[in-house]
Order: structure tokens, then C-alpha cells, then sequence
């Protein structure tokens, strides 16, 4: 072989060789490729996570997050807790039907007198006087009927026989009558001025205690007859038996109804309860205050209660509507009236309700609510209908959460 042929074969192995030799071109390419997913992974992508979360943890945080609290009801058959007056059941001013000056009196406060028992006596010097004279002016009036009498009789006589006109007897007549009716008139103020002479002593018109005095021995009386003031000289109460008014909300006037029992506490009695029943109503809301007025008596035999003290009156009012009770937190006063706000699949609902008494911590709803309810706990003042909101929390009232 020469070196010709030498060279050609060298040549040919050589190509023979690179054709078997493996190709690492593409393994750069595929490298970047794969650097570039690495970095997306692991940079652009937990941004882009972190950012999702942000967002959707913004919008989760704009949603209100509420606590609620569930109605609880009351009892059917409740009993209900009103302030009273207490009064007494026969209450009455005396005063004075004469003129003139207290001679004596004879009860103070706090004496139990009796009726008809002498309380006072007036001097009425004046009275006495103008009684007199209308007792003279009756006996000048039935001299003056007497004389007209005969003289009427005297010419009825006489014009029988023509001795006299019938113009004369007529005149004698209508004077006897004139004067018969004079008689009369000065009987009558005679009578009157013996009854005001009469009141110069006063007497008790019931049984029962003095409450009040408030005249003395010397004092001037005026029965404001004349158009002066009147003085009160004694004040009468009869406390065997008492009145107690209660004014009843309106949402309770329906079963406020006579014939229902109550019980009467006092302050000065804490551990005692007085029995009593409701004997009538108004049977008409007081506009002013939307209650109604009714009346309770109570038996006072030792008189140990006393008129004119502040009570509390325990309704008990069978067959009430039935209510609930809610935190006054729960409330929200707006313009269209008293609200709570409500949850209903995660969204608020405004609802009207109608409240009945005030327990301070706590109120009685007593119209708006079906006890199912999610009531919200301290309301956003912006809340509207609709809006969506999250539970976090429940109790029920009372319940301390």
C-alpha cells in the first residue's frame, strides 16, 4: 500500500469515526430551558401565590365578622313588674261652708275619728246677726199676711153686697197673696241662714284618719262664698281599704284585665307581699304616655300601708302574647324606627321590632321576632340589608358572653 492509499484510509476512518461519535449540541438548550422553569417556580410563582392570598385575605377581611345572640323566650303565663301609687280608697278636703273665726278644733294628724265626730267649730258672729234679722223679717211678714187676710176676707164680704167694687176686693186678694208669698221668701233666707249657722261646726263625713290640719283657734274662715280663697281646714283619708293605680304599657292593656291578681311590694316591707285585684280599667290608652290606667284594691284592715307611698305592682297576666328578650346592645335605632339586625345565610337583614319593658340590661321584644333568629351583638351603625357578614360567635342572653 502506498502512501497514497495510506492517506485515503486514515481519511475514511476518521469520517467513519466522527459519524459514530455522539452529538452534545442540544443538551445547552435543554439546560436554559430547565433553569428557567426552576427560577419561574421558585420566584414568579410564590409571588404570584402570595399574591392570590393577599387579595382573597383582603377580601375575607373586608367582610364583617359578627357575634350573635339567639331570643330568649319568656314564659306564656309572665308576671309583670310596674311602679303604683298607692292611695286611699275615700280621700277628701273639709272645708268651711260659713264665715268667720275657729273657735276650737278638736282632731290633729294622725287621729282616727269616726263619722260624724265633731272636728272644729267656727264663730260666726255675722251669721248669728242676719239670722236674727230674718227671723224679725218673718214675723213682720206674717203680721203684714195676716192683716192682708182679713182685709181680703173683709171685702169678699162685702161685695156680696155690692158695698164694694170687685176692683177693690180683687186688690185685696192679690195682696193677701202677694203677701203669703213674702212669707215664704223670708222663711226661706230665715232656713238658709239657720243651715249656715249650722256649719259652725264641722264634722267627720267618713271613718277614717287626718291626714292634715291646717287651720288654728282664731283663724279666719272663708268659704269663698264672697269670692275669697278658700282655706282647707282638715284632710280625710280612709285607709281600711286602698286604691293602687298602674299605669300597663299597651302592649300588655289586652290582658290586663279585671278579676286578675297582684302582688304589692314596698321598700319599707321587703320580705312581705300584699295581695290585691284588679277591679277596673280606663278602658282608653292614655295618649301622653301610650299606658293604661288601672285600679287595684288592697285590704288595709290595720292601716300598716300607708296612702300616698310609692309600690311595685306583680301583674300576672295569663295568656300574654309570648315574647323575648335581648341584650340592649343588640339594638339599633335608626331613623325608620328600632331595628335588629339579623343573619341569614351569611347575610344581614334589618328587622323591625316592637319592645315592651326595660329590664336595663336586657329588653322585652314582644313583636318582630320568632325566636329562630341570629341576632348581631353591638351592630355596625353603617350595616345595611344584604350585607355579607361572618359569625364568629353565639350565647344567649344572659348567658355572660
Amino acid at each position: 500500500m502506498n502512501v497514497e492509499q495510506q492517506e485515503e484510509q486514515e481519511k475514511t476512518d476518521s469520517v467513519a469515526a466522527e459519524k459514530t461519535r455522539p452529538s452534545y449540541g442540544w443538551w445547552p438548550a435543554v439546560l436554559a430551558i430547565v433553569v428557567a422553569a426552576a427560577v419561574i417556580v421558585f420566584t414568579v410563582l410564590p409571588r404570584i401565590q402570595a399574591r392570590n392570598t393577599l387579595a382573597k385575605e383582603t377580601q375575607e377581611m373586608a367582610i364583617p365578622s359578627v357575634a350573635v345572640v339567639h331570643p330568649q323566650r319568656t314564659a306564656p303565663a309572665q308576671e309583670v313588674v310596674l311602679p303604683a301609687n298607692v292611695q286611699a280608697y275615700i280621700d277628701a278636703p273639709i272645708y268651711a261652708r260659713t264665715n268667720g273665726y275657729l273657735r276650737r278644733w278638736y282632731a290633729d294628724i294622725g287621729t282616727h275619728v269616726k263619722a260624724g265626730q265633731l272636728l272644729a267649730e267656727i264663730e260666726t258672729p255675722e251669721v248669728n246677726q242676719q239670722l236674727r234679722q230674718a227671723l224679725a223679717d218673718v214675723a213682720t211678714a206674717q203680721a203684714n199676711v195676716h192683716l192682708a187676710q182679713i182685709t181680703a176676707e173683709r171685702y169678699a164680704g162685702l161685695l156680696k153686697t155690692d158695698s164694694v167694687s170687685k176692683q177693690d176686693a180683687d186688690n185685696a186678694a192679690s195682696d193677701f197673696a202677694a203677701k203669703k208669698a213674702a212669707v215664704q221668701s223670708a222663711e226661706a233666707n230665715a232656713k238658709r241662714l239657720e243651715d249656715l249657722q249650722s256649719f259652725q261646726k264641722i264634722y267627720a263625713p267618713f271613718d277614717g284618719v287626718i291626714t292634715a290640719r291646717n287651720t288654728d283657734i282664731g283663724a279666719l274662715i272663708d268659704s269663698g262664698s264672697s269670692g275669697g280663697p278658700r282655706t282647707e281646714l282638715f284632710h280625710i283619708a280612709q285607709p281600711g281599704r286602698l286604691r293602687v293605680y298602674v299605669n300597663v304599657p299597651e302592649a300588655y292593656s289586652q290582658a290586663a284585665k279585671p278579676g286578675l291578681m297582684a302582688d304589692l311590694t314596698l321598700s319599707e316591707f321587703p320580705d312581705r307581699r300584699f295581695q290585691g285585684k284588679l277591679v277596673r280599667t280606663a278602658n282608653a290608652i292614655d295618649p301622653a304616655t301610650r299606658t293604661l290606667l288601672v285600679e287595684i284594691s288592697v285590704n288595709n284592715p290595720t292601716g300598716e300601708l300607708l296612702t300616698g307611698a310609692f309600690a311595685e305592682v306583680h301583674l300576672r297576666l295569663p295568656g300574654a302574647t309570648s315574647s323575648y328578650t335581648l341584650p340592649v346592645n343588640a339594638l339599633l335605632f335608626r331613623s325608620e324606627g328600632l331595628r335588629v339586625v339579623v343573619v341569614n345565610n351569611n347575610k344581614a337583614e334589618l328587622q323591625p321590632i316592637t319592645i315592651g319593658r326595660d329590664f336595663g340590661s336586657s329588653v322585652e321584644v314582644v313583636a318582630g321576632l320568632n325566636g329562630n333568629e341570629n341576632v348581631v351583638v353591638n351592630p355596625p351603625d353603617s350595616i345595611e340589608s344584604g350585607e355579607e357578614v361572618r359569625i364568629v360567635g353565639s350565647s344567649t342572653p344572659g348567658s355572660g358572653q
